[in-house]
Formats: C-alpha cells, structure tokens, sequence
C-alpha cells in the first residue's frame, strides 16, 4: 500500500499533554494493522503539518467520525512525561511492509549510498530502525541517540542484478548471503538470506559507539552458449550509525527530618526522566518526550536499468525525542506529592533549532539548567521501593548509596546571638549556633563558611564574635 499524506491526524494519549500549533499526515485511523489503537496512532506524527480540520469537514472527506479528543489531536503536537512505547510498536509492526526491488529493480531512501559492482549494481545496506531508543536534544550541538543496552536493528539490503549482454547468459543465483551487525568493528548479531534482517543486539559499554549494519550480496550467471564458464560476483555493503549506549547508574543519598518527614537526593550524570517513591509518589526532571517520524523515509527511490523513479514509502520508523520543556520538573500528586527542595545541573543552551521543521513543542527557548540532581522532602519513603526512570524506554538506574554514609538525622537547631558592646555606629554579637536536643555546638565545615565576613573569627564549632556596622 502506498500511502497518501492529507494534512490531518487524529487521536489522544492518555498521559500526554496537547501543546497546539499548525508536512503531511500520516494514514487515517483505521487503515493500519501496526499494534496500536487508534487514539494511540494519532500521537505518534510530530512531523505533521497541525492544520485543524473541523469536524463536519472531516466527516465529508472520511466518512467516520470522531471523538472530541481525537478532534483536538488533529490541531496538536502531544507530549508525554515518560518515554513512550508506542514509536517502537509501530516501527515493528510497520517494518513487515518494507518490501525490497525484485531482480531488475533495486529500492532505497535517498539518503542511502549506492554501490555498483560488475554484476550488482545500485547496492546499499541502510538502517531502518534502532529500538528501543531515544533521540535527546540536549543543546545547539549535542543530540545523541541514545539506545538500550539490549535492543533490535532493522535494515533494508536491496540491489539490481545486471542484464546478462551476451546470447545464452542468464541468472543462477541471487542473494543477500549474510548479514552482520557490528559494534565499533566487533561483530555481535548475524543473520542470513534475508533482505530486512531484524538484529538483536547485547551492547557491551556506555559510551559512544558506533552500529554498523553489513551485508554480503552474492551473484551467480553461467556463461555464454557454448561454454561451460560460470561468473560469480560477491559485494559487500554497509551503513553505520553513531550512538550513545544508555545504561544508568544513580547516587542516592537520605535524610530524616524531626517530624519523620524523610528526605531524598538522586544523582545521575546523564539526562534521566525521574523517580517514583511509591505507587502515587513521583518525581520528574526537565525531559518531556514526543514522537516523530524519520523523514528519510518518506520517499523511496526505485532503481532500474531505465533509471529512478520516487514512490512513497510503505513502511516509516518512529522515534522517541527527548527535549527540556518549560514545564520545568514537578512532583506529583502536585499538591499533596513530594516538595522538590533542589534541583542542579549543568547549564546548557537551549536545542529550539534541532527539534526539525513542524515540530511544536513547549521547549525551552533560552539557556536552561538540566536536572542532573534533584532532592525531595516526603512523608513517606521506602528506599526498596524507589525506581529511577532513564529516558530512553525501560532502562531504569542501577543506584548506588554512598559507602560511609547511612541515612542522616536532621534535628533542629537554636541560633542565639547576645549583644556584647555596642556604640551609635557599631556593634559587637556573640553567636551560637548548638543542636536544640543535645545542646552541642554544631560543626560546621569551611564550605559551609565560606561566605563569612573577613571580620568574623570563629572557632571550630559555630561560636563566634561578629562585628555589625550601623546596628538598628
């Protein structure tokens, strides 16, 4: 099926959220068989031009109705707090579609390098999908793909075998003979006789590495009439692909308060969704997600000894985007959930340009903190129970507590200061500063002082002589 792209889409998402604005559209509702609903299809097209339609309208051109969600999905990008599931059942699903040329005819997206040989020719191994992952827009210049440490890559192999020219030659065989997927040289997934291999991989690191998607096509013709000779011809193409393996590893660290309020930190050096204190309790970052297609399969190109021709694609993989929303991070339940106490991070510029042409999302536009650390105060806290979500869908953190550090007591503290001397311009105080349940003095580190008055001598509990000009 060729797909036709009218300036409409429909649907709703159950935990996203409609940010409105104005490419074509994907298939109607209805006409896929790609896993998901209807309300759940209509999420996935952040590349479509959001030209509202309204309903009589929609009805003439159709002849279905539709529901008033689903009407308000048609004039909107949708977003989502959590990375969502639906990009990589449609890439699945979808992928059966992608049918490669016969004998005569080779098939690819414009973006693909050709290879041409003496028997082959218009030869090209290309990526189709790489699932589950998420593309993060981080700034001006940083968008990685970030992938799950265990996923599937799907690719397209295709090419056209040359016409025999000489009276009696014909075609004995024609195949792609083996596939490999290899990580930064090593190969880690195989596949044979297959033109859409579907490569399940094990990634060993969490660095930046690189995918590449090879194949070997194998051409046999026997010789002209009257000979026994036989000519065989063996090329080998490939596609690669630049990622960042995401596997987390967070730092917690725990406090209890005086009423049995309890107090959490989590770090992670890597954007990351949020965490979940309980089943109401949760906490989310900067990230917000949407979906959206790649592009570069909009068109395929079909190739023939009488040259190309543009035909529209059958298949189309979506992606998870990741970007810093003005929404900022939040708690929920939003009144009665967690108080977030800090958020802190690197500061970064904003990624507005890299979203692509109708994308309309509520991104940051200006200089942005990411929320690399964020510390709460709850009532109620199980650390057994405490999951850190990664942004790319079903990666959670590995957490890690510090070695010499258990949870820590916060008691509550009495600051008192006692006028020693004063004149009209000037005035000596004695401070302390003691733990209001023992009556100790509390210790507080030069980091802790560091903004002290140069005037202000202490000792090495909080117990000084301050000297304060112009007392009231």
């Amino acid at each position: 099926m060729v797909r036709a792209f009218p300036a409409l889409i429909v649907g709703v998402v159950l935990f996203g959220s409609l940010v409105a604005s104005a490419t074509p559209a994907p298939p109607q509702p209805g006409t896929e068989n790609n896993g998901l609903t209807t309300n759940e299809t209509a999420t996935l097209w952040s590349h479509d031009t959001d030209q509202y339609v309204n309903e009589s309208t929609y009805q003439d051109s159709f002849d279905q109705e539709r529901g008033l969600m689903a009407e308000l999905a048609n004039g909107t990008d949708i977003t989502f707090k959590r990375p969502p599931t639906t990009a990589a059942t449609w890439t699945k699903h979808d992928f059966r579609d992608l049918e490669p040329g016969d004998q005569d005819a080779s098939v690819h997206p414009p973006s693909a390098e050709t290879t041409d040989g003496v028997l082959i020719a218009d030869a090209h191994a290309t990526i189709f999908s790489v699932h589950p992952s998420t593309r993060g827009h981080l700034t001006t210049d940083e968008t990685p793909l970030y992938v799950a440490p265990e996923g599937q890559l799907r690719g397209l192999i295709d090419y056209r075998v040359r016409t025999p020219n000489q009276t009696g030659q014909r075609v004995l065989d024609h195949r792609v003979e083996a596939t490999r997927l290899k990580q930064d040289g090593s190969v880690i997934a195989r596949a044979h006789d297959t033109q859409t291999p579907v490569l399940d991989y094990h990634l060993e690191n969490s660095q930046k590495t690189t995918l590449t998607l090879e194949a070997d096509i194998h051409v046999k013709v026997n010789g002209p009439t009257g000979t026994k000779n036989r000519t065989t011809e063996t090329l080998t193409v490939t596609d690669s692909i630049d990622v960042e393996v995401y596997d987390l590893t967070a730092t917690s660290n725990y406090a209890q308060y005086p009423n049995g309020d309890h107090g959490i930190a989590v770090f992670q050096s890597r954007p990351w969704q949020g965490f979940t204190l309980n089943d109401e309790d949760k906490v989310r970052g900067v990230w917000r997600f949407y979906t959206a297609r790649d592009t570069q399969w909009d068109t395929l190109i079909r190739e023939s000894r009488d040259g190309e021709t543009a035909v529209g694609s059958d298949a189309l993989p979506v992606y998870v985007h990741a970007y810093p929303s003005r929404i900022g991070p939040r708690a929920e339940p939003v009144r009665e959930g967690p108080e977030i106490l800090t958020v802190w991070g690197q500061r970064h510029s904003s990624p507005n340009k890299t979203l692509g042409e109708n994308v309309h999302v509520d991104v940051i536009d200006q200089d942005y903190q990411s929320s690399f650390g964020i510390a709460v105060r709850n009532d109620d806290l199980d650390p057994e129970a405490l999951t850190v979500t990664g942004i790319v869908r079903g990666v959670n953190a590995t957490l890690t507590e510090p070695e010499t550090e258990t949870t820590r007591q916060l008691r509550p503290s009495n600051l008192t200061v006692t006028v020693i001397n004063s004149t009209p311009s000037q005035a000596r105080l004695r401070i302390h500063l003691r733990d209001a349940t023992t009556g100790e003095p509390i210790t507080l580190s030069e980091s802790e002082l560091r903004n002290k008055s140069p005037r202000t001598p202490r000792t090495a509990t909080f117990r000084s002589v301050a000297s304060a000009s112009k007392p009231m």
